[in-house]
């Protein structure tokens, strides 16, 4: 058989037998006189034996380990781990079905895919008049539940429950947004980014904001206030102070407190 009829006879391509070829799993056929190969029958039994194996699931480095051991315990060995591998899979899957399910029942957000208990969160902030901050907020939002170890990503969800739970909490929410827009188009030094900066503060609860300087020379608080217009991102990065000045005066009256007889 040449090489054509041999991956016809089988059901692969002849781009697959070569691969076969070249990862040793398929023996090369000695060449004729005329320089063509020629292929035996037991080929075909070969190359059919690495199509079942590659069917199951089977990684060609696997088929390559069952091919060597004619014992065929190795194939019982390999097929037990896939077995395995398969039933994590299934869990993987149902998992995955039951996430994608509960975010359908909850809606999908503009901001893509969260969970459930964020994209109600953010069914609740969409109530009100929207914004171009609003819109930032829940960016943002969005970026910490993704890439915040799961311990402090529930316990961001916790602090935001709470606080969109309070009363007037909404109103409060709506009131910051619409201070921050306004200073879309103004400078930074303008009255107006000191007054924004108190009223965020005021609302901000301590565990929503991360302990430690807010000035520094990271890369990720540059491209997080580059991505302001100047005006709000010296209102943020006011807040972020007063809020910063409030977390230590807050422990050293604490110090104080448990120092006292």
């Amino acid at each position: 058989m040449r090489i054509g009829e041999l991956a016809a006879a089988v059901g692969v391509t002849t781009r697959a037998v070569r691969h076969y070829h070249h990862l040793g799993l398929l023996p090369e056929p000695e060449r004729r006189s005329n320089g063509y190969r020629e292929y035996g029958l037991r080929h075909a039994v070969v190359l059919a034996r690495i199509r079942r194996l590659t069917e199951l699931g089977l990684g060609l480095a696997e088929v390559r380990d069952v091919l060597a051991d004619d014992a065929g315990r190795e194939l019982v060995e390999v097929l037990a781990e896939l077995d395995e591998d398969l039933a994590r899979q299934e869990e993987a899957i149902r998992e995955r079905r039951e996430r994608l399910g509960a975010l359908m029942r909850h809606g999908v957000s503009a901001e893509g895919p969260l969970s459930p208990e964020l994209t109600a969160l953010f069914g609740e902030m969409a109530a009100g008049p929207e914004s171009p901050m609003a819109a930032k907020d829940r960016e943002m939002l969005a970026l910490i539940e993704t890439a915040a170890p799961p311990e402090e990503r529930r316990r961001l969800l916790g602090v935001l429950r709470g606080v969109f739970e309070a009363p007037g909490a909404m109103e409060r929410a709506h009131e910051v947004y619409a201070l921050l827009d306004a200073l879309v188009d103004a400078d930074p030094a303008d009255p107006r980014v000191e007054e924004a900066a108190r009223v965020i503060a005021d609302s901000l609860p301590d565990g929503l904001v991360p302990r430690g300087e807010v000035d520094d020379d990271s890369s990720f608080l540059r491209a997080f206030y580059a991505d302001f217009p100047p005006a709000q991102a010296e209102a943020i990065r006011r807040t972020m102070r007063m809020v910063a000045e409030r977390q230590q005066r807050d422990a050293e009256r604490q110090r104080t407190d448990g120092s006292t007889p």
